[in-house]
């Protein structure tokens, strides 16, 4: 009985170490590859398809409101789409900037969901003209513009 104790001690001691040995491994992998514990790329560009020309996506006066919001913390870059359906709207988290304000609340411990609601938040609002709540009545929708 003392010999078993003593081997099923030394396989749980073995199997633990390579289990570290293994996810240390595979950490310093994903590391080098640029992507953090969650296996999402640090500084992995989100990208949108939105059905407007550029002009009407990032208008040269200024970035549509939600971008603003994030106040300078992103990078985005504007690509025509594939089959000349709109334009790709890219963005980033600049990986030396926090957003400030109202964006830092909304990040939580997540900015690249940040990035990705507002990226379909642009997406609705140039699309539809505004942006979707499940939570809003249609009766509280602002009418549409005319045009």
């Amino acid at each position: 009985m003392g010999r078993v104790r003593t081997v099923v001690a030394v396989a749980g001691v073995l199997g633990g170490a390579a289990a570290r040995t293994a996810r240390a491994v595979v950490a310093r992998r994903w590391a080098a590859r640029g992507r953090g514990r969650d296996g999402d790329r640090a500084g992995h560009w989100q990208v949108v398809t939105v059905d407007r020309p550029p002009e009407q996506v990032l208008p040269v006066r200024g970035w549509p409101e939600p971008l603003r919001r994030l106040d300078g913390s992103v990078d985005v870059a504007l690509r025509a789409a594939p089959g000349g359906r709109g334009v790709e709207l890219a963005a980033r988290p600049r990986p030396d900037a926090t957003p400030s304000g109202f964006a830092a609340h909304l990040v939580g411990d997540d900015p690249k969901l940040l990035v990705r609601r507002t990226l379909w938040q642009v997406k609705q609002l140039v699309e539809a003209g505004e942006v979707l709540r499940a939570d809003r009545l249609p009766t509280d929708r602002p009418a549409r513009p005319p045009g």
